[in-house]
């Protein structure tokens, strides 16, 4: 949360104080973004045409094992192929059968089977480089792909543009940022965090309601609360921080008080059916409340299938306690995924959105070929799958292609910032748009020689 210190203290009649208000003022760092849309658009750095497109990023936090999922080795020695038989799909490709649901709509994703990245083989270096394009080095930190779409973009409605479900992933066990920030856009690009759950019967948005030490503060009268403290803070409005504190109070007004936002986290709107289909789980409901959020005009939902590698069950299948077995992925992660995934795909089809909506499943690495000795498989940046769907991708296919054992790209390698320049050629920006970096310096949205996945398209 934005820090404001000042010269004094104001109590309003009400009782509230200046630091209750700038709390009020300040319910996530969500931005405007409107100047920057329309000189993006006079520049030719976004296309008139594609302001309806959005992207859902699904991050499988962990790192699904490539050789158990989605590029099955069946000729390999046991040791490497593991313990699973490949199926066939609908699509021009065979999937692991721990993925029955996902062959079902095959037709509608297509792999990419060649991705690695050169960074350390630590949770959180892989975050930061699937979400970015970058390593993180010399202290620049990049913003996340939907905090560049923020920029560029802005909010379409009341909605933020840029959410991340349920929450922004912790710490990976290499003391690197995590990628899902502003970065150098700054903080007013960070994304709106749900920060709850929404499997949970009692499922609300803590930002949608007022602060609780706020008591009986009504919220139509915070208007002219602000005229009471602003008199009275005449040394903040010449600081750097106000022109944020204006756009965040404005963002944060109109979250709290607009039917449209409460409307679109609301998932009691739904039936009991369609909730089931996505499964009743963490991740099958921000699935779901991905889609409804969509549809409600936010442009980029980030969603992560975990928060964390130590304290939960994930894909980060090493074998031995406290992580996961390759067991345990078979029976618990990966039918609640397989469920939500193929869920959230059919419903945007159904719906008419999935032409106009990017949906991408990244990864922070893959796995080791071989099988440790604790019978699960460690971290492996060298090779691994992330696939996409919607927004104008063609489905059923599979690009590029591993060695015999999963270990490198064969053909077509596919690097971080090739994936996260396919995001923004869905959504139809320039590869060649300028961001304000570090210092005031020009800089691109994607390394210059990297460009988007073509054979998608």
């Amino acid at each position: 949360m934005l820090s404001l210190i000042g010269r004094g203290k104001t109590v309003t009649c009400d009782g509230a104080t200046r630091r209750d208000f700038m709390q009020v003022g300040a319910l996530g760092a969500i931005g405007l973004g409107l100047p920057q849309f329309m000189a993006a658009k006079a520049a030719g750095a976004v296309k008139d045409d594609d302001d309806d497109r959005a992207c859902i990023m699904i991050f499988n936090l962990g790192a699904p094992s490539q050789l158990d999922t989605f590029d099955m080795k069946p000729e390999a020695p046991v040791e490497i192929r593991g313990p699973f038989q490949p199926i066939a799909t609908r699509g021009e490709f065979q999937l692991s059968e721990i993925l029955p649901r996902h062959a079902e709509v095959a037709d509608k994703f297509s792999l990419v089977r060649s991705c690695h990245h050169t960074g350390a083989a630590v949770h959180d270096a892989g975050w930061q480089m699937l979400q970015t394009g970058r390593l993180f080095t010399g202290g620049i930190n990049t913003p996340h792909a939907g905090s560049v779409v923020s920029y560029l973009r802005g909010r379409k409605t009341d909605l933020p543009a840029h959410v991340v479900l349920p929450e922004r992933m912790g710490r990976g066990g290499g003391n690197l940022p995590n990628g899902q920030a502003g970065g150098f856009l700054g903080k007013a690009h960070d994304p709106f965090e749900l920060s709850a759950d929404p499997s949970q019967a009692n499922f609300q948005v803590p930002d949608l309601l007022p602060p609780e030490n706020i008591g009986p503060v009504r919220i139509d009268r915070r208007r002219r609360m602000r005229d009471a403290i602003d008199r009275t803070l005449g040394h903040f409005e010449n600081s750097e921080n106000a022109a944020l504190l204006d756009s965040n109070f404005e963002a944060a007004y109109r979250l709290i008080t607009s039917t449209q936002a409460k409307d679109a986290f609301d998932l009691t709107q739904e039936t009991v059916a369609t909730r089931e289909r996505y499964g009743m789980t963490r991740f099958g409901q921000c699935c779901l409340l991905a889609r409804r959020l969509i549809e409600a005009g936010v442009r980029f939902v980030t969603i992560n299938t975990f928060l964390t590698v130590f304290d939960e069950i994930t894909w980060d299948i090493h074998g031995s306690k406290p992580f996961t077995s390759i067991e345990g992925m078979k029976n618990i992660v990966a039918p609640m995924y397989d469920n939500a995934y193929s869920a959230l795909i059919g419903d945007l089809h159904d719906r008419g959105m999935l032409d106009k909506t990017l949906v991408c499943n990244f990864a922070e690495f893959g796995r080791t070929p071989r099988i440790n000795p604790a019978g699960g498989r460690d971290h492996w940046p060298q090779c691994f799958t992330t696939y996409f769907a919607g927004g104008g991708v063609q489905g059923g296919r599979a690009v590029g292609a591993s060695d015999p054992i999963g270990a490198v790209p064969a053909d077509r390698p596919v690097g971080p910032a090739d994936l996260v320049a396919t995001i923004f050629h869905s959504l139809g920006f320039s590869l060649e748009t300028l961001l304000p970096g570090p210092a005031g310096r020009p800089f691109p949205i994607v390394d210059n020689g990297h460009r988007e996945i073509h054979e998608l398209f």
